[in-house]
């Protein structure tokens, strides 16, 4: 008799947890999923959030997804032939880098590609604004492949709000590529040192300047070329600036470059000034 009665209210029990679970899914209507992660890599987590959201529509438990989330952190592969699956080893880093063209980047701004060039080796802070988020997307994530000795994307903010609490996290950045889709960032002079309006681009440049900015475009230009091979031309001549940064260094006491060393070699102003932050931003410069 009590044993009969224990399992009754086993069954009871059960039955309510889950007739509960199942009313409390039938009012979800919508819900979302937000992944964080150190690296770069857009098309490897948008691939992992639609296996998680299958399994939620699904199950309608958190716990599944933290289970297909656990596996990956542990064996990097979530398999499922209802849910789909998901291998880490699908997704190279260097494929996410080259995801974007850097070929329609150099064409759309032409000579004035040196400029995004010298911000970004400088790391200074380059502000974006596009009222289209996808185009904003698609072009802020290739600007970090200017600088492909660094392989720094963590300088990217593709989507930026104009909110206290984002701003202030982006003022912590000593340099940054930030997108916005407001038009008033352009009068947020505080936040940016180059501010790009994709349908308006107007920019000065030196010698040192030109010539960089003629071989990125006429490498891509060249039909024949991929966005890999243009990275690697601009990457090349980057190597070079920098082996001769260098060697100017190694003259110099403690191999630290000064502003009077830069004089001495009376460059033209624009190229002194551009040497002169380039060394500090790769810390050649005598302090």
């Amino acid at each position: 008799m009590f044993h009969g009665f224990e399992l009754h209210c086993k069954i009871k029990i059960v039955s309510f947890l889950l007739c509960s679970k199942m009313m409390f899914f039938m009012k979800v209507t919508h819900f979302s999923i937000v992944l964080t992660a150190k690296d770069f890599n857009p098309e490897k987590y948008a691939a992992l959030s639609r296996v998680l959201c299958r399994m939620y529509s699904k199950h309608g438990s958190p716990v599944r997804m933290m289970e297909g989330y656990i596996a990956v952190l542990t064996k990097g592969m979530c398999q499922s032939d209802e849910n789909g699956s998901f291998l880490i080893k699908d997704y190279d880093a260097r494929k996410a880098y080259l995801a974007g063209s850097i070929k329609d980047v150099v064409s759309q701004f032409g000579m004035e590609s040196i400029i995004l060039y010298t911000a970004l080796m400088l790391k200074k802070r380059v502000v974006v604004h596009h009222p289209r988020i996808e185009a904003l997307l698609e072009f802020t994530r290739v600007l970090p492949a200017l600088t492909w000795h660094r392989k720094d994307w963590s300088i990217l903010h593709p989507y930026v709000h104009l909110n206290e609490t984002e701003l202030e996290s982006l003022r912590l950045c000593t340099g940054y590529v930030a997108g916005f889709v407001d038009p008033e960032i352009s009068n947020r002079s505080d936040l940016f040192d180059v501010y790009v309006n994709l349908p308006d681009k107007a920019m000065l440049m030196g010698k040192l300047h030109k010539d960089i900015g003629l071989l990125m475009v006429q490498s891509a230009e060249h039909a024949d070329k991929t966005d890999s091979q243009v990275i690697k031309d601009i990457s090349v001549k980057t190597k070079e600036i920098l082996a001769s940064l260098t060697s100017l260094a190694e003259e110099c006491d403690n191999s630290k470059i000064t502003l009077e060393i830069l004089k001495q070699r009376r460059f033209p102003s624009a190229t002194e000034s551009f040497l002169f932050h380039l060394a500090a931003a790769e810390q050649l410069l005598k302090i």
